[in-house]
């Protein structure tokens, strides 16, 4: 495929990233170094080598690899884009004119083939040139383009990382793509589906494209444990750790960030595992993980990991600390940045025996500004919990009683995208019961809550909107006694699952609270010994079909995450309200899956019974055959016509027991 761009996008998108085309100085551009020379690139083609999920000449599993699993290289012209309208120049500019349009067009891509023909005569340009990607972009979004929008997901079970379609119509997963010692420790989707990524010893790898899955770049990093990516999928962040060779020591930590479009390592930082030990939930070495948390929405401009008195913030055009210093926070314990916008949220907790009260604050980056603060008393712990469209900040605040003998809890509902961020304080009925979970309703508006202190908890739901939009926080509903101590939301809000894990024995309850359909995975893995495989469910709580495999060999399940909808929130509100409308033609195609499944069902049973006849008749042509065998074994005696038997009927006495006793008996008796 081959895209020609006119000037007009051109200067556009040169207006996006503040570049005024009129008042380029061609000659005053200064080209960066050891700029690598593209006369000799004019016919490459980036090929993606090796076996899967190894390195070149690092992995344990070379000799594994069979000639017939390599990939294919790529070819064709769905990676390359032709860009019309650029200025006629003479040699001298030629280089200083690449480098404008290389800026212009690198974000979309790493470049591995830059063109811009001359003429022989004049040896000025055409006015045009070419650009090759280093992987054809439009291919990895390709699962995308299903028209049926059904969902793909990934699992690792024994030597195989497996990737299916979920068509649930057709009550059975679609393999999608297989392939054998895939991965060493785990596979992870990219927070916008568009890459897989596979984690070994050796480094990290990414796949992508069609249903073949190519490996699309490498990431070195020895003794790899952990990745994590940002949320625009621009970088990646690899992590290993090394015992300490005294014992009194402590573990050092290595981290890397990736670009994930050109493999370039942006940052690389070392430490002991006590320098990165302070704040989050603990992942390996004592280390929380991520040790770096992401904000400022889906452009990657900012990342932060929390410290001793301070939360260094870093902006990744430098990747350096912003304005050269942390933000100073005393005794800050921690902090979490809003999905959408660059905001930051931090809890620092009592000083001074109660002295120095605790505290929430919003703080806007990169200016530092605090938008919001709160004081808070008598607080024993503080859990933040923002809403995924970045309009609501929800603050679990644990008090200690006036005795300090017990502690009770409240909420505190931050609005921000209000005027002034109000705050707005509610407590459960019941503010003495335990908290055990809390959910945001995703791109929603409404919340749950799991609390109570037997073995059976309530859950309670509110919304932050009353029926005649006022904002505060209404009570919904609250289901009594379940059992249970996990939420799950679906992904486009409406539904619910309450979930009881571990020692609940598993047992789940679907609730909706609109009129949407999505799908349910449960799973268990290899941890457990029974039962280990996965089952898909409706909404409604049936179940559609399960997988298992055989003991100690199921490891993974995961979803892969689409991108957020193109749709503007009013569209999406229009179709929702003319749903019955839209969904006539999926009503329709649905009921053409069921009558194929039918057809097929029928069409299995006749084959089955086509089969049990032509057994049947292969039989009975044997036994015609031995008959004489047969009559030859007993005498002559054809026993195969059963109208030659005539019946009597027999009776026949037998002693089942004889039982002899001595009597006395007297003679003189009449």
């Amino acid at each position: 495929m081959t895209i020609a761009i006119s000037m007009d996008a051109i200067e556009a998108h040169a207006r996006d990233l503040g570049v005024n085309l009129s008042a380029v100085d061609l000659d005053s551009i200064a080209l960066p170094p050891a700029k690598t020379s593209v006369s000799s690139a004019v016919n490459m083609y980036h090929r993606f080598d090796g076996c899967h999920g190894s390195f070149d000449g690092l992995s344990d599993d070379e000799e594994i690899c069979q000639k017939e699993d390599l990939p294919e290289p790529e070819v064709g012209l769905s990676n390359i884009v032709v860009v019309d309208n650029l200025p006629v120049v003479a040699p001298k500019k030629y280089e200083k004119l690449e480098s404008v349009v290389r800026k212009l067009f690198s974000p979309y891509g790493a470049i591995v083939v830059f063109w811009m023909p001359t003429d022989p005569e004049t040896q000025k340009t055409h006015g045009y040139c070419f650009i090759e990607y280093n992987t054809s972009q439009e291919n990895l979004l390709k699962w995308l383009t299903d028209e049926k929008a059904i969902d793909q997901f990934v699992i690792w079970a024994g030597m195989f990382t497996e990737v299916y379609w979920n068509d649930a119509k057709r009550v059975m997963p679609q393999l999608v793509c297989q392939k054998q010692y895939w991965t060493d420790s785990y596979v992870q989707w990219s927070p916008l589906g568009t890459h897989l990524a596979t984690v070994h010893n050796q480094g990290a790898q990414v796949w992508g494209g069609d249903d073949k899955f190519l490996r699309l770049m490498k990431f070195p990093h020895p003794k790899l444990k952990l990745i994590d990516f940002s949320p625009g999928e621009r970088y990646l962040v690899t992590y290993s750790s090394e015992e300490p060779s005294n014992p009194r020591g402590t573990h050092t930590v290595v981290l890397n960030i990736f670009d994930v479009r050109t493999g370039k390592v942006m940052r690389e930082f070392k430490g002991s595992a006590d320098d990165l030990s302070t704040g989050g939930s603990i992942g390996v070495s004592g280390v929380p993980w991520p040790i770096f948390r992401w904000g400022g929405g889906r452009d990657d401009k900012y990342f932060a990991r929390l410290g001793k008195n301070v939360v260094s913030v870093y902006e990744t055009e430098t990747f350096t600390l912003l304005d050269k210093k942390s933000l100073k926070v005393e005794n800050v314990a921690d902090f979490s940045w809003s999905p959408t916008d660059p905001i930051i949220s931090m809890f620092v907790p009592e000083m001074g025996g109660g002295n120095q009260p605790a505290k929430v604050s919003l703080v806007q980056i990169p200016s530092r500004q605090e938008l919001r603060q709160k004081n808070l008393f008598s607080v024993s712990d503080c859990k933040m919990y923002w809403q995924n469209n970045g309009e609501y900040l929800a603050v679990q605040v644990d008090r200690y009683t006036k005795t300090k003998k017990s502690i009770y809890t409240g909420f505190e509902l931050y609005r921000i995208k209000e005027k002034d961020i109000p705050i707005e304080v509610f407590e459960l009925d019941n503010k003495n019961d335990k908290i055990i979970a809390f959910a945001w309703e995703p791109r929603g508006h409404r919340f749950a809550i799991i609390h109570g202190d037997g073995p059976k908890h309530d859950i309670s739901f509110y919304s932050v909107r009353t029926s005649d939009k006022a904002s505060r926080v209404s009570k919904l509903t609250t289901i009594k006694g379940r059992q249970a101590n996990a939420l799950f939301w679906s992904p486009a809000g409406c539904f619910i699952v309450l979930a009881g894990l571990k020692g609940l024995n598993g047992q789940l309850e679907f609730y909706n609270l609109d009129d949407l359909f999505r799908f349910l995975a449960t799973a268990v893995t290899s941890v457990h010994e029974m039962e280990n495989g996965f089952q898909i469910w409706s909404f409604n709580g049936e179940k559609i079909y399960s997988y298992n495999v055989s003991k100690d060999q199921f490891y993974q399940f995961q979803w892969r995450p689409r991108p957020p909808s193109l749709l503007t929130p009013e569209k999406e509100k229009e179709i929702s309200e003319n749903l019955e409308m839209y969904s006539k033609k999926y009503k329709q195609e649905d009921r053409d899956v069921l009558d194929e499944n039918f057809q097929h069902e029928r069409t299995r049973r006749k084959q089955l019974r086509e089969e049990w006849k032509r057994w049947v008749a292969k039989w009975k042509q044997q036994h015609d055959e031995e008959r004489q065998c047969r009559m030859a074994l007993r005498g002559g005696e054809d026993s195969d016509k059963e109208e030659e038997y005539q019946g009597k009927e027999v009776e026949v006495d037998e002693v089942v027991s004889v039982i002899e006793e001595t009597l006395a008996f007297d003679l003189d008796q009449d």
